[in-house]
């Protein structure tokens, strides 16, 4: 009897300490940072170098654009304009307002508008960014890359960083 009575009790707390414990997490995951797997060559050199099937695993923070503030070199994730059931993982080029030189788009140059920004990947002619569907919406803004954690061996922070060519050609912060 007392082995069954003190069955139960554990079976009790587990359960409760369950129910506490998926809310906590969904809330942590929801608010401030969640882990994502980088696949694809979109962001080579910087994400996944050695290309193949080794793919670098990022920290992703939520926290850091919950009031959809971003600079120019983060890497960001965001819902894809083209199928809002993808998420995207790009660097961003310019913020609202500049005025960018783009590599294929529709228009030779661009000014970025209000509440949007200009995002692509490192390795050019094998991205889909805004050099194909234009600027995006800080709307569709989902995270930070702050980390890659896995593979052990590239663990790093990750500071924002501009391609030495690409930028903006003209900000409104230059107005001044």
């Amino acid at each position: 009897m007392a082995q069954q009575a003190a069955g139960r009790r554990y079976l009790r707390a587990f359960v409760s300490g369950f129910f506490v414990a998926v809310p906590v997490t969904v809330t942590f995951l929801d608010r401030f940072a969640y882990v994502a797997r980088v696949e694809g060559a979109s962001m080579q050199p910087f994400l996944n170098p050695g290309g193949g099937s080794e793919c670098d695993v990022v920290l992703l923070n939520r926290w850091s654009v919950r009031k959809y503030q971003v600079q120019r070199g983060d890497i960001v994730s965001v819902l894809s304009p083209k199928n809002p059931e993808q998420k995207i993982i790009k660097r961003v080029i310019g913020l609202e307002g500049d005025f960018i030189r783009t590599l294929s788009y529709k228009n030779r140059y661009v000014r970025v508008p209000d509440g949007h920004f200009w995002i692509e990947g490192d390795h050019r002619g094998h991205s889909l960014d805004s050099n194909s569907f234009g600027p995006v919406s800080v709307g569709l803004l989902h995270g930070r890359a702050s980390h890659i954690i896995w593979p052990p061996n590239r663990w790093q922070r990750i500071s924002p960083s501009l391609p030495p060519d690409r930028g903006p050609l003209y900000t409104e912060e230059e107005e001044g």
